[in-house]
Protein backbone atom coordinates (compact mmCIF):
# COMPACT_ATOMS: atom_id res chain seq x y z
CA UNK A 1 0.00 0.00 0.00
CA UNK A 2 1.35 3.41 -0.97
CA UNK A 3 2.00 5.58 2.05
CA UNK A 4 0.65 9.11 2.36
CA UNK A 5 2.69 12.05 3.66
CA UNK A 6 1.51 15.57 4.50
CA UNK A 7 4.04 18.41 4.41
CA UNK A 8 2.95 21.78 5.75
CA UNK A 9 4.63 24.87 4.39
CA UNK A 10 5.29 22.91 1.21
CA UNK A 11 5.17 25.77 -1.27
CA UNK A 12 8.84 26.73 -1.08
CA UNK A 13 12.16 26.22 0.64
CA UNK A 14 12.68 23.22 2.88
CA UNK A 15 9.02 22.19 2.67
CA UNK A 16 9.18 21.92 -1.09
CA UNK A 17 12.43 19.94 -0.96
CA UNK A 18 10.95 17.57 1.63
CA UNK A 19 7.77 17.05 -0.38
CA UNK A 20 9.61 16.37 -3.63
CA UNK A 21 12.03 13.95 -1.94
CA UNK A 22 9.14 12.04 -0.37
CA UNK A 23 7.36 11.88 -3.73
CA UNK A 24 10.53 10.64 -5.43
CA UNK A 25 10.75 7.92 -2.75
CA UNK A 26 7.26 6.65 -3.64
CA UNK A 27 5.03 8.47 -1.16
CA UNK A 28 1.81 10.15 -2.19
CA UNK A 29 2.17 13.69 -0.84
CA UNK A 30 -0.15 16.50 0.16
CA UNK A 31 1.48 19.91 0.51
CA UNK A 32 -0.25 22.73 2.34
CA UNK A 33 0.45 26.43 2.61
CA UNK A 34 -1.14 29.82 2.29
CA UNK A 35 0.01 30.74 -1.24
CA UNK A 36 -1.71 28.78 -4.01
CA UNK A 37 0.75 29.83 -6.72
CA UNK A 38 3.71 28.45 -4.79
CA UNK A 39 1.89 25.23 -3.96
CA UNK A 40 1.05 24.71 -7.63
CA UNK A 41 4.74 25.07 -8.48
CA UNK A 42 5.53 22.27 -6.03
CA UNK A 43 2.81 20.09 -7.53
CA UNK A 44 4.19 20.63 -11.05
CA UNK A 45 7.59 19.41 -9.88
CA UNK A 46 6.17 16.40 -8.06
CA UNK A 47 5.82 13.95 -10.93
CA UNK A 48 2.13 13.33 -10.38
CA UNK A 49 2.50 12.24 -6.77
CA UNK A 50 1.84 15.62 -5.13
CA UNK A 51 -1.47 17.36 -4.40
CA UNK A 52 -2.03 20.65 -2.63
CA UNK A 53 -4.44 22.35 -0.26
CA UNK A 54 -4.41 26.02 0.66
CA UNK A 55 -4.31 25.99 4.45
CA UNK A 56 -3.43 28.29 7.32
CA UNK A 57 -2.15 25.92 10.00
CA UNK A 58 -3.16 28.39 12.72
CA UNK A 59 -6.83 27.97 11.72
CA UNK A 60 -8.02 25.02 13.79
CA UNK A 61 -11.30 24.52 11.94
CA UNK A 62 -9.52 24.51 8.58
CA UNK A 63 -6.89 22.06 9.84
CA UNK A 64 -9.52 19.67 11.15
CA UNK A 65 -11.47 19.90 7.90
CA UNK A 66 -8.38 19.11 5.84
CA UNK A 67 -7.32 16.07 7.86
CA UNK A 68 -10.95 14.98 8.14
CA UNK A 69 -10.98 14.59 4.36
CA UNK A 70 -8.06 12.14 4.36
CA UNK A 71 -8.52 8.40 4.64
CA UNK A 72 -5.17 7.98 6.34
CA UNK A 73 -1.86 9.71 6.95
CA UNK A 74 1.36 7.80 7.49
CA UNK A 75 3.74 10.75 7.86
CA UNK A 76 3.12 14.35 8.90
CA UNK A 77 5.96 16.82 8.43
CA UNK A 78 5.22 19.93 10.48
CA UNK A 79 7.34 22.35 8.49
CA UNK A 80 5.22 25.53 8.28
CA UNK A 81 6.82 28.35 10.20
CA UNK A 82 7.49 32.04 10.25
CA UNK A 83 9.75 34.58 11.88
CA UNK A 84 9.37 38.21 12.89
CA UNK A 85 11.37 41.40 12.34
CA UNK A 86 14.56 41.51 14.40
CA UNK A 87 13.84 43.40 17.60
CA UNK A 88 15.25 43.72 21.09
CA UNK A 89 12.96 42.43 23.84
CA UNK A 90 11.41 45.84 24.72
CA UNK A 91 10.64 46.46 21.04
CA UNK A 92 8.88 43.19 20.17
CA UNK A 93 5.35 43.94 19.07
CA UNK A 94 2.63 41.80 20.63
CA UNK A 95 1.11 41.10 17.22
CA UNK A 96 4.45 39.76 15.96
CA UNK A 97 4.83 37.53 19.02
CA UNK A 98 1.33 36.12 18.60
CA UNK A 99 1.74 35.55 14.87
CA UNK A 100 4.97 33.59 15.35
CA UNK A 101 3.60 31.49 18.21
CA UNK A 102 0.29 30.89 16.42
CA UNK A 103 2.05 29.57 13.32
CA UNK A 104 5.12 27.82 14.67
CA UNK A 105 3.68 26.29 17.83
CA UNK A 106 -0.11 26.30 17.74
CA UNK A 107 -0.15 25.43 14.05
CA UNK A 108 2.19 22.50 14.63
CA UNK A 109 0.04 21.30 17.51
CA UNK A 110 -3.21 21.57 15.57
CA UNK A 111 -1.81 19.57 12.64
CA UNK A 112 -0.21 17.01 14.95
CA UNK A 113 -3.45 16.65 16.90
CA UNK A 114 -5.51 16.05 13.77
CA UNK A 115 -2.94 13.63 12.31
CA UNK A 116 -2.59 11.81 15.65
CA UNK A 117 -6.36 11.30 15.82
CA UNK A 118 -6.41 9.88 12.30
CA UNK A 119 -3.42 7.65 13.01
CA UNK A 120 -5.28 6.19 15.98
CA UNK A 121 -8.33 5.31 13.88
CA UNK A 122 -6.82 4.16 10.59
CA UNK A 123 -6.15 0.51 9.77
CA UNK A 124 -3.37 -0.33 10.28
CA UNK A 125 -3.02 2.35 12.91
CA UNK A 126 0.15 4.26 13.67
CA UNK A 127 2.35 6.73 11.86
CA UNK A 128 5.15 9.25 12.23
CA UNK A 129 5.15 12.97 13.00
CA UNK A 130 8.28 14.94 12.08
CA UNK A 131 8.54 18.44 13.51
CA UNK A 132 10.85 21.05 12.01
CA UNK A 133 12.67 22.43 15.02
CA UNK A 134 15.70 24.66 14.68
CA UNK A 135 19.10 25.33 16.16
CA UNK A 136 17.05 28.01 17.94
CA UNK A 137 15.33 25.22 19.84
CA UNK A 138 18.60 25.00 21.78
CA UNK A 139 20.30 28.40 21.63
CA UNK A 140 18.91 31.82 20.68
CA UNK A 141 20.00 34.38 18.18
CA UNK A 142 20.03 38.04 19.23
CA UNK A 143 16.78 39.90 18.65
CA UNK A 144 14.76 36.76 17.86
CA UNK A 145 13.01 35.92 21.11
CA UNK A 146 9.61 35.02 19.61
CA UNK A 147 11.08 32.54 17.14
CA UNK A 148 13.38 31.07 19.78
CA UNK A 149 10.56 30.62 22.30
CA UNK A 150 8.34 28.96 19.70
CA UNK A 151 11.07 26.52 18.69
CA UNK A 152 11.94 25.67 22.29
CA UNK A 153 8.26 24.81 22.69
CA UNK A 154 8.42 22.47 19.69
CA UNK A 155 10.77 20.30 21.77
CA UNK A 156 8.07 19.86 24.40
CA UNK A 157 5.45 19.20 21.75
CA UNK A 158 7.61 16.51 20.15
CA UNK A 159 8.28 14.77 23.46
CA UNK A 160 4.61 14.84 24.39
CA UNK A 161 3.61 13.33 21.04
CA UNK A 162 6.28 10.65 21.32
CA UNK A 163 5.17 9.70 24.83
CA UNK A 164 1.45 9.52 24.09
CA UNK A 165 1.98 7.86 20.74
CA UNK A 166 4.16 5.09 22.14
CA UNK A 167 1.34 2.60 22.86
CA UNK A 168 -0.20 3.17 19.41
CA UNK A 169 2.69 2.89 16.99
CA UNK A 170 2.93 6.67 16.59
CA UNK A 171 6.43 8.12 16.77
CA UNK A 172 7.56 11.73 16.81
CA UNK A 173 10.84 13.26 15.67
CA UNK A 174 12.28 16.76 15.86
CA UNK A 175 14.83 17.78 13.23
CA UNK A 176 16.84 20.81 14.30
CA UNK A 177 18.18 22.49 11.18
CA UNK A 178 20.92 25.08 11.05
CA UNK A 179 21.44 27.30 7.99
CA UNK A 180 20.02 25.18 5.19
CA UNK A 181 20.39 27.34 2.08
CA UNK A 182 16.91 28.67 1.33
CA UNK A 183 15.49 32.12 0.63
CA UNK A 184 14.91 32.49 4.37
CA UNK A 185 18.60 31.98 5.17
CA UNK A 186 20.12 33.87 2.21
CA UNK A 187 21.09 36.68 4.56
CA UNK A 188 23.40 34.34 6.50
CA UNK A 189 26.01 34.45 3.74
CA UNK A 190 25.88 38.27 3.69
CA UNK A 191 26.40 38.62 7.43
CA UNK A 192 24.10 38.49 10.45
CA UNK A 193 24.19 39.89 13.97
CA UNK A 194 26.22 37.85 16.45
CA UNK A 195 25.86 37.85 20.26
CA UNK A 196 28.98 39.98 20.68
CA UNK A 197 27.47 42.70 18.51
CA UNK A 198 29.55 41.94 15.42
CA UNK A 199 28.19 41.11 11.97
CA UNK A 200 29.53 37.88 10.50
CA UNK A 201 28.80 35.70 7.49
CA UNK A 202 27.76 32.14 8.28
CA UNK A 203 28.06 28.98 6.17
CA UNK A 204 25.01 27.27 4.68
CA UNK A 205 24.37 23.85 3.18
CA UNK A 206 22.18 22.17 0.56
CA UNK A 207 18.57 21.74 1.81
CA UNK A 208 18.28 18.52 -0.19
CA UNK A 209 20.40 16.91 2.52
CA UNK A 210 17.67 17.67 5.07
CA UNK A 211 15.03 16.35 2.69
CA UNK A 212 16.94 13.09 2.32
CA UNK A 213 17.05 12.68 6.10
CA UNK A 214 13.29 13.24 6.25
CA UNK A 215 12.79 10.45 3.72
CA UNK A 216 15.05 8.09 5.65
CA UNK A 217 13.14 8.74 8.88
CA UNK A 218 9.78 8.44 7.12
CA UNK A 219 10.73 5.05 5.72
CA UNK A 220 11.67 3.56 9.08
CA UNK A 221 9.26 1.09 10.68
CA UNK A 222 7.27 2.67 13.49
CA UNK A 223 9.02 0.26 15.86
CA UNK A 224 12.04 2.56 15.48
CA UNK A 225 12.03 6.06 17.01
CA UNK A 226 14.32 8.97 16.15
CA UNK A 227 13.41 11.49 18.84
CA UNK A 228 15.86 14.19 17.75
CA UNK A 229 18.31 14.97 14.98
CA UNK A 230 20.52 18.01 14.40
CA UNK A 231 21.64 18.84 10.86
CA UNK A 232 23.61 22.02 10.29
CA UNK A 233 26.24 23.70 8.20
CA UNK A 234 29.67 22.75 9.51
CA UNK A 235 31.29 25.75 11.11
CA UNK A 236 28.15 27.70 11.93
CA UNK A 237 28.22 29.30 15.40
CA UNK A 238 26.17 26.76 17.33
CA UNK A 239 28.61 24.91 19.56
CA UNK A 240 30.03 27.79 21.53
CA UNK A 241 27.54 30.35 20.23
CA UNK A 242 27.37 33.49 22.37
Amino acid sequence: MTQLAVVTGGGSGLGREMALALAAAGFDVWVTGRTEEKLRETVELGGGRVQFAVLDVADGAAVRAFFGGLERVDVLVNNAGTGSPAAAVPDVREEDWRRVVDTNLTGSFLCAQAAFDLMLRQDPKGGRIINNGSISAHVPRPQGIAYTASKHAISGLTKGLELEGRPHGITACQIDIGNAATAMTARMEQGVLQPDGSIAAEPTFDPKIVANFVVQIAQLPTSVAVPTMTVMAAGMPYVGRG
